[in-house]
């Protein structure tokens, strides 16, 4: 006889399997009457069998699991599901278990088929019940995966270690803290799951995901056994926190240091704007003989291209090669080259490598996009964005900040309000705060500050220093202004907002980066920086050079004013490139984390006439290019 059902969600496909799981049991019932032999079947302690039955059940057993473990689809689970009810298996907790987990897997709703499969076994063991809880706990709603283990308990069913895996996931996944914690106080209470390491981990990941380091390191340092995923769990939690320090004091006390390790530090290192510490650590792993994986390469390049030096980019490149990671074939190395290449200063050779790739995602089509943006090639920018609509690659919030970008860079201001005004209603992208920002900047640099401040008004959350530093930069390009520029300040004042440091960096001989900040001459080369730059200062006055005193937005005499001036990190990075390099034609690159300010970018207009250089700087919002005097920016930035 053979028992072919379709289980859907109407009550028809309820009543039909009833019945047949009634049919079934009297069928077999039937033809094989209850033995009377001490053994008993595993879930029903009132049924007993011979014991050679009972071996040929559990091979019966192991065999269903198996096919279940080969199932794919929903048919193929319905297969196998009859088979089990033909062979009078219906009440095997172990099968059945496996049979939601399976159902849970492919995502099938847990209302009405698993849960059906469920009631219909009549002595339940922990087991079956943490499988209902766990489809619950991964598919929703919560609060149903609760209310199965309150009535578990309420039956006088002890939970086991999964139990209570599967609810704190849940917990985790839905950062229902409150819950995670009475969850954990049952796993206290109840005993024997105190020293689980699978629960401790899975408590972990719980606190830390909810906001709860603290918590999360205090379990950790409660473990009596530990293993590598409950010290990564931290490392990587420190890593996101930015608490690098922290995450390094883990690192070097774990005992067995694996790949997934040393890939959280380099790219802990690298999202934390570390990026010399990142390559540190990931030389440090290679003389240790770790194998490196795509994860690993991305971490390093990232790094890479914060630093923005060209040594770097060869290096990392080839070796994403010889690791067998190309860019054609690796979307994920292939958009973080892009990255670095636009970075470092080479947006030809980004475009070259975004043509090679054989698949191009929603990452690839962004880097390129910003790429373009940050270069001032607004009309590329905007093209390729059409270009990735076209082939309904879907853009993401990334995209967008590399297009209104772009309309910033280009004065596209119309065009830039239609973009944000179609983010949310064509392609259901929500601004952020960072859209936001690229919007005040938009509008104040054309000059439209009463409609930035209007939007910044408007705004559905608090304004960052993002957003006023691009309104008080537009209040500084247009004259007349300076009311507003101090109300800007007096408002980023009592938000507590502050701003990192301005510093600079260029790229020495064999790649050595060499850090500068304003005012600070604590370089070893100092001397000969003071007197290259003094020279410089002093061709460029006999040209007609000024010092632009309205640079610095501070309250401080003209004299004070000049010093602050002649000393900004970008100016101390030039005079060191003079120093370094002797060749009349060869190029000067600077990078620098905050904007240039006006007073330098009219300094390296000058200094690349005089000296017969192009000067390149690299600020947080783009790349300029100083030739014979006249920027690529077109003084628009």
């Amino acid at each position: 006889m053979i028992l072919c059902y379709d289980l859907g969600k109407s009550v028809a496909g309820s009543l039909a399997l009833h019945v047949m799981v009634s049919l079934a049991r009297k069928l077999i019932a039937s033809r094989n009457p209850i033995p009377t032999s001490r053994s008993y079947e595993f879930g029903n302690p009132e049924v007993f069998v011979p014991f050679s039955r009972l071996q040929e059940t559990k091979l019966l057993e192991s065999h269903l699991v198996s096919l279940l473990d080969n199932c794919s689809s929903l048919n193929q689970i319905k297969q196998v599901h009859a088979h089990v009810i033909r062979r009078g298996l219906d009440q095997c907790c172990y099968v059945l278990a496996k049979l939601i987990r399976l159902l849970t897997k492919i995502n099938v709703p847990m209302d009405p088929y698993p849960r059906l499969v469920f009631h219909q076994v009549e002595y339940r063991n922990p087991f079956l019940w943490t499988a209902l809880i766990r489809g619950y706990s991964i598919q929703g709603p919560l609060k149903e995966a609760v209310s199965l283990y309150n009535a578990m308990r309420r039956e006088s069913i002890s939970p086991v270690s999964f139990t209570f895996t599967a609810l704190l996931k849940g917990s985790s996944d839905e950062l229902e803290l409150n819950l995670g914690r009475q969850i954990h106080c049952q796993s206290i209470k109840l005993g024997g799951f105190c020293e689980d390491l699978f629960v401790h981990n899975i408590l972990i990941d719980m606190y830390v995901k909810c906001g709860w380091l603290d918590y999360g390191r205090k379990v950790f340092d409660e473990m009596s056994e530990r293993d590598v995923i409950s010290w990564t769990s931290l490392i990587v939690a420190y890593s996101k926190a930015g608490d690098m320090a922290a995450a390094a004091e883990m690192f070097e006390r774990l005992p067995v240091k694996d790949l997934v390790a040393w890939t959280a530090m380099v790219s802990g290192f690298a999202q934390n704007a570390k990026p010399r510490e990142a390559l540190e650590f990931f030389h440090r792993m290679q003389s240790e003989g770790v194998e490196t994986d795509e994860l690993t390469l991305v971490g390093v390049i990232s790094a890479c291209a914060q630093l923005g030096a060209a040594k770097y980019a060869n290096w990392v490149r080839d070796m994403a090669e010889g690791y067998g990671f190309g860019p054609a074939n690796h979307v994920m190395v292939g958009s973080a080259l892009i990255d670095m290449y636009s970075k470092c200063g080479n947006v030809e050779e980004a475009y070259k490598v975004f043509e090679k790739m054989k698949e191009k995602n929603v990452f690839s089509y962004s880097s390129m996009i910003m790429g373009f943006a940050m270069h001032g090639c607004a009309n590329a920018a905007l093209d390729l964005f059409e270009e990735m609509v076209k082939t309904e690659v879907k853009p993401n919030k990334v995209t967008f900040i590399g297009v209104l970008m772009a309309c910033t860079h280009a004065g596209l201001v119309e065009r830039g309000r239609n973009l944000f005004d179609t983010m949310e209603k064509h392609y259901s992208v929500e601004p952020s705060v960072e859209h936001y920002a690229c919007m005040i900047d938009l509008l104040g640099r054309a000059g439209q500050l009463e409609e930035a401040r209007e939007l910044i008004k408007a705004m559905p959350m608090e304004p960052n220093s993002g957003v006023w530093g691009a309104l008080l930069g537009a209040c500084r390009i247009h004259a007349g202004r300076w009311e507003d520029v101090l109300g800007v300040r007096k408002s980023i004042k009592q938000k507590l907002l502050r701003k990192d440091p301005s510093r600079s960096w260029i790229e020495g001989k064999e790649g050595v980066i060499h850090e500068f900040y304003a005012g600070d001459m604590t370089h070893p080369n100092s001397k000969e920086i003071k007197e290259a730059l003094e020279d410089l200062i002093g061709r460029l006055k006999s040209h007609g050079y000024e010092p632009n005193l309205s640079s610095v937005p501070y309250d401080l005499n003209e004299e004070h004013k000049r010093r602050i001036l002649l000393t900004h990190s970008e100016k101390l990075a030039l005079a060191y490139g003079l120093l370094i390099t002797d060749s009349a034609g060869s190029t000067i690159k600077i990078m620098k984390n905050l904007r240039i300010c006006e007073d330098c970018h009219s300094f390296m207009g000058g200094a690349s006439q005089i000296t017969g250089r192009e000067i390149i700087v690299r600020d947080n919002k783009r790349f300029h290019h100083f030739r014979n005097g006249v920027c690529s920016c077109g003084n628009f930035w």
